[in-house]
C-alpha cells in the first residue's frame, strides 16, 4: 500500500494555487493540507503543522520560494513549480525532488508525486534539462468581442490590473481578462522577462537598464526587489 503523502501549496497567484488544488485532489496518494498565497503564511502553518511535500512556487514578493525551500525542515520534499526555467540550477541545488514548468500537466505532476514516494510512473519522460514543448510564435486572446493573433515578436510589454492585462505591442494596445502570471507561461521564456509583480518586459525592447529600472522606447518601468536578482543575473549575461 502506498504511503499517503502529506501536502501544501504555496503560490501568490490564485488562478495557479486553484489549478494545482484541482490536479492534486484527483491523485489519491496526496492529501492537501492547504494552499497558501505567500512564504509567511506558509511558514506559519509549517511552524505547527508538519508535512511531507511543499509545492512551491518561486517568483513571489517579499520572500521568493527559494529562500523559503532554504527554511523548511530537511525532511520536507519540496516540488518547485514556476514559469522560470533559468532557476532550475538553483532549484535542484535546494535538492528539490522535482521542477515543473507552469502550466502544469495532470500526468507531469503525477511523476512529481511518485518521485516524492520514491518511485517512477510511466506517463511522459522527465527531463532534467526542462524542456518545453516547441511554441509557437504568437497566441490568440480575447480582445474586443472576438479573439486577436498577438505575434511574441511585436510585444513591447505586458502590464497588469489585477484580474485583466494591457499587451502593448507595436501597433496596438489590447486588454484581456487574463492573470500576468497565466499569460507569462504562453511566452517564449528566453524572450521575455518578468520585472515586477505587474510587468513583463520583451528582453529584445530593453534600451538600458539600472538596478532599479529598465528603459524601453517610450517608457521607464521599475524593478521589484523580489525580482531584481533575477533580472540583473540575465541581464548581465548580454555585457
Amino acid at each position: 500500500m502506498h504511503k499517503i503523502l502529506t501536502a501544501i501549496i504555496v503560490d501568490d497567484e490564485p488562478t495557479a494555487r486553484a489549478i494545482l488544488l484541482t490536479h492534486l485532489r484527483q491523485i489519491p496518494l496526496v492529501d492537501v493540507l492547504g494552499d497558501f498565497k505567500d512564504a509567511i503564511e506558509a511558514l506559519t502553518f509549517l511552524k505547527n503543522q508538519s508535512v511531507d511535500v511543499v509545492f512551491l512556487d518561486i517568483n513571489m514578493p517579499e520572500v521568493t520560494g527559494l529562500s523559503l525551500g532554504k527554511l523548511v525542515h530537511n525532511d520536507v520534499k519540496i516540488v518547485f513549480t514556476t514559469a522560470h526555467r533559468e532557476y532550475a540550477v538553483e532549484g535542484f541545488e535546494l535538492q528539490a525532488v522535482d521542477y515543473l514548468l507552469k502550466p502544469i500537466s495532470f500526468d507531469r505532476l503525477l511523476q512529481a508525486v511518485y518521485k516524492c514516494l520514491g518511485e517512477t510512473v510511466k506517463t511522459e519522460p522527465v527531463s532534467l534539462s526542462i524542456e518545453k514543448e516547441e511554441q509557437n510564435d504568437f497566441v490568440f486572446i480575447r480582445a474586443d468581442r472576438k479573439m486577436i493573433k498577438v505575434e511574441f515578436n511585436q510585444i513591447i510589454y505586458v502590464e497588469s490590473l489585477s484580474d485583466y492585462i494591457k499587451i502593448h505591442t507595436q501597433t496596438e494596445t489590447l486588454t484581456t481578462r487574463e492573470t500576468i502570471s497565466n499569460f507569462e507561461a504562453k511566452l517564449p521564456v528566453k524572450e521575455f522577462l518578468r520585472i515586477h509583480r505587474s510587468f513583463i518586459v520583451a528582453a529584445s525592447g530593453i534600451k538600458a537598464y539600472t538596478n532599479e529600472h529598465v528603459e524601453l522606447e517610450e517608457k521607464s518601468l521599475p524593478i521589484s526587489r523580489s525580482y531584481k536578482e533575477a533580472v540583473l543575473d540575465v541581464l548581465s549575461k548580454y555585457e
